[in-house]
């Protein structure tokens, strides 16, 4: 590698530590203030970074949003499919995913749990923002995880399993709007418990 392929590695890795950091902080910041509230420099700054370095990595606020919510979403990914391990069957394939969302609320939040953070970021943006487009698609996997996994549970039953999965589907967000007005889990604690039980009555 010659002396400018080192100096590119070397400003990519940069870039690469910058742009983590300007998404750790705008995670951060947006979760705990709020999308509207929270502007570009209260971000480099707690990012430790110039302003010129957020626009080298993103080409607007809008565009840190954007990728603050997709980071949000593999974020939660990851958590379902750590879950997932070791599941046998569709009803603990079920419970994995509520079980997802109680991990997502456990993190160590700077001033506590405030809910789902994708649904807090949609209620602040426009309504034809791509945003909103962003966390529909979230939600909408959601539940088609859970209808893949109840329709394991009733394979010649499926029109069945739809309507269980968006059953499960609303349980689950509601239990995730009180807890967030709560700043605690137990809402979902109850809700996987109501899941459990619906599951055994199928």
């Amino acid at each position: 590698m010659g002396d400018t392929d080192t100096a590119a590695a070397r400003s990519g890795k940069r870039r690469g530590t910058a742009r983590e950091r300007l998404l750790a902080a705008a995670a951060r910041r947006f979760y705990a203030d709020g999308v509207s509230a929270t502007g570009i420099d209260t971000i480099t700054a707690e990012a430790g970074v110039a302003k010129m370095s957020l626009y080298n990595n993103f080409s607007s606020k809008a565009d840190l949003v954007m990728a603050y919510l997709d980071a949000r979403h593999e974020e939660w990914l990851g958590l379902y499919r750590r879950r997932l391990e070791g599941v046998r069957d569709g009803r603990g394939g079920v419970l994995a995913v509520f079980d997802a969302y109680a991990d997502h609320a456990a993190f160590a939040y700077e001033h506590g749990f405030r809910g789902c953070g994708l649904l807090n970021a949609a209620a602040e943006l426009p309504a034809e923002d791509e945003g909103r487009a962003v966390v529909r698609r979230h939600k909408e996997e959601v539940e088609s995880l859970l209808a893949g996994h109840v329709g394991e549970l009733l394979p010649d039953r499926p029109e069945e399993a739809r309507a269980v999965a968006e059953h499960l589907a609303f349980l689950l967000e509601g239990a995730m709007a009180r807890a967030g007005l709560e700043g605690a889990g137990t809402r979902l604690e109850r809700a996987r418990t109501m899941a459990a039980d619906m599951l055994d009555r199928l």
